[in-house]
C-alpha cells in the first residue's frame, strides 16, 4: 500500500531530544518531498520542515531552525526529524506528508495544501 508511518515520538523533558522517522511504502523518495507538521492541542496545524527530492534542499519554520535537522536516507525510503533543544511549545502530534511536488513549496516552512499523502502521526510530548 501506499503510506507513511511515522515513528520516534514519546514524552522528553525540557533541553531534551528526539529523532522522529517517517517510513514510506509503496513509492519512492526519489520524486517526492516530504515535510513534517505539528499540531499542538488546541492549535492549528503548522509547517515545521520539509526536504525536497530533487537537490535535497531544506526548509524550516523560525521557531525550530537551530534545533531541528531533516535528513533523508532513500535506501531505506525514510525521512528522519532530528529535534534537538526541545521546549514545551514543541509538544504535539507530529505528521510526515508527501508532496505533490518534487521540490518544497512554502514561505517559512512547507505548506499542507500541497501534501497529498499523510501518515496519522506520533506523540511528541516535553515536560518536567
Amino acid at each position: 500500500q501506499v503510506q507513511l508511518v511515522e515513528s520516534g515520538g514519546g514524552l522528553v523533558q525540557p533541553g531534551g531530544s528526539l529523532r522522529l522517522s517517517c517510513t514510506a511504502s509503496g513509492f519512492t523518495l526519489d520524486y517526492n518531498a516530504i515535510g513534517w507538521f505539528r499540531q499542538a492541542p488546541g492549535k492549528e496545524r503548522e509547517g515545521v520542515s520539509c526536504i525536497s527530492a530533487r537537490t535535497s534542499s531544506t526548509i524550516y519554520v523560525d521557531s525550530v531552525k537551530g534545533r531541528f535537522t531533516i535528513s533523508r536516507d532513500n535506501a531505506k525510503n525514510t525521512v528522519y526529524l532530528q529535534m534537538n533543544s526541545l521546549k514545551p511549545e514543541d509538544t504535539a502530534v507530529y505528521y510526515c506528508a508527501r508532496s505533490r511536488y518534487s521540490y518544497c513549496a512554502g514561505y517559512g516552512g512547507p505548506t499542507p495544501g500541497n501534501m497529498d499523502l499523510w501518515g496519522k502521526g506520533t506523540l511528541v510530548t516535553v515536560s518536567s
